[in-house]
């Protein structure tokens, strides 16, 4: 025998490892169905990417700013927004904070949008002395509590 020569104990059995290939083939490539099925399962999960990805980083429907801010007399704050909305005729709700002097939220406060408004400005009651207020969001899933509003002055 010479050296480097396979003997019949060094050869891998088939029944283990699948048949072995000549040298220089390859794998048959997708044919008939099995690539239709393989097409429509890559074009499905990129229409469930690009559908989640357009609900999550679109355009939002109701989108509000604040506008001013003014510090009031026992850790309050009075805060101006102007809400934004796709469809003025429906009622909104939207979040409105203060933040102390560390960063962190001291306190927050529910605001009811009617249909119509734009601009509205509510006072903020904190724990601390609040230094500066924000919009944390606006939706409009208007809770129940909030169906007979306080009118907001504006």
């Amino acid at each position: 025998m010479l050296p480097g020569q396979a003997t019949s104990s060094d050869a891998v059995p088939a029944d283990r490892y699948g048949k072995v290939r000549p040298p220089g083939t390859t794998q048959r490539p997708l044919r008939g169905w099995r690539l239709w099925v393989f097409l429509a399962v890559a074009l499905l999960a990129a229409g469930s990417v690009a559908f989640v990805g357009y609900r999550n980083l679109g355009e939002a429907p109701i989108e509000a700013q604040r506008v001013a801010f003014a510090e009031r007399p026992g850790n309050a704050m009075e805060v101006t927004i102007d809400v934004l909305r796709d469809d003025p005729r429906r009622a909104a709700v939207c979040i409105v904070r203060v933040r102390d002097i560390s960063g962190a939220e001291s306190g927050r406060r529910e605001v009811y949008v009617p249909p119509g408004g734009e601009r509205f400005s509510t006072v903020v009651r904190s724990t601390t002395r609040p230094v500066t207020a924000d919009v944390y969001g606006c939706s409009y899933n208007v809770p129940e509590y909030l169906s007979t509003p306080e009118r907001p002055t504006g």
